[in-house]
């Protein structure tokens, strides 16, 4: 699908992408296009748009780089699904200083939230390069709405470990504590990702490794905006690290809860086994019915050999109490 604005009173308004209508565009957002869609853009704009093949490509020369005067940078951005886990894909920007193009697979929300935001406030976008800005910044911010969200959560998750031995019932499962713990991990590795990936295409923009290209569509950039986006990031990334090490914790604290409820399962095992095993040792030794045994004839034996085995279930079990072993 096409999706085209231009510029009009620092705001973009949305224009029809046919006949023509590309060629006004400040904003040029593809998702998930057609081979049709993509030869009519290249067509229109003469820019080769990288195929999805291309876009997920690792290597840091195939997601920064400079090509018929534009800028192709790549970043993973998160997206989340409402119902469903999250997940990450590639967008890559197009970028020449009178417009940009974006190219992605998925439906991240910030880039929908960023569409209707730009439309209804002024916020400057008049070229390429301050609607990528605009952009980033969009995206910025919500990574670290997503951050501000799951630090809440790890909060509430580290509490419900340590109550996870309460006996009343209501503590949640060490099951269902791992899952959120492994879902936690896996959001937080997704969001470290995007912020990689946008340090790196903010990193291009503020000192262009590329040829006259390159220079050409960064001409006139607001440094300053990439400073302060670069700052975000950094801040961010050192969130999402504080948030590894707190989800680490959270893992090996319920590994240790786990052990102790093992322990303590066995423990009370061994307990039983040890407090009734001299009663049974006095049972087979009473049982084993021999013609010459001191108390058979006894009128007092039975009685005798039950009271023993009381009493040698009672000792040890007396013994561990004292001990607070129980």
């Amino acid at each position: 699908m096409i999706t085209a604005y231009r510029a009009r009173d620092n705001r973009l308004e949305r224009i029809d992408p046919e006949d023509g209508g590309l060629l006004d565009a400040v904003w040029i957002d593809l998702e998930a296009p057609t081979p049709a869609e993509e030869d009519a853009v290249e067509a229109a704009l003469g820019l080769d748009i990288p195929t999805r093949e291309d876009m997920q490509e690792i290597e840091v020369s195939s997601r920064l780089y400079d090509e018929r005067g534009a800028l192709f940078l790549t970043a993973q951005v998160v997206a989340m699904p409402v119902g469903k886990d999250p997940e990450t894909g590639p967008v890559t920007f197009v970028l020449t200083r009178e417009r940009l193009v974006t190219v992605r697979y998925h439906a991240p929300r910030s880039m929908a939230y960023f569409a209707e935001r730009v439309v209804a406030q002024p916020l400057g976008c008049t070229n390429g390069q301050s609607t990528m800005l605009a952009l980033l910044e969009t995206l910025v911010d919500r990574l670290a709405d997503i951050l501000e969200g799951e630090m809440r959560k790890l909060d509430a998750l580290t509490r419900a470990i340590f109550e996870a031995h309460r006996p009343n019932g209501r503590a949640q499962t060490l099951a269902v504590i791992m899952q959120r713990i492994g879902r936690a991990e896996d959001l937080n590795g997704k969001v470290s990702e995007s912020l990689a990936t946008i340090q790196r295409m903010l990193g291009f923009l503020s000192v262009p490794s590329g040829g006259a290209a390159a220079l050409s569509a960064l001409k006139g950039i607001d440094k300053t905006r990439l400073k302060v986006l670069m700052r975000d990031v950094k801040s961010l990334q050192e969130t999402a690290g504080t948030q590894e090490r707190k989800i680490l914790f959270q893992l090996d604290a319920t590994l240790g809860v786990i052990n102790i409820q093992q322990s303590d399962i066995i423990k009370i095992f061994s307990v039983v086994a040890f407090v009734f095993l001299p009663p049974t040792l006095i049972a087979s030794i009473y049982g084993m019915n021999f013609e010459h045994m001191p108390e058979v004839k006894w009128e007092w034996g039975y009685p005798m050999a039950l009271v023993a085995m009381v009493l040698s279930a009672l000792v040890p079990w007396l013994i561990f109490r004292w001990k607070k072993w129980l």
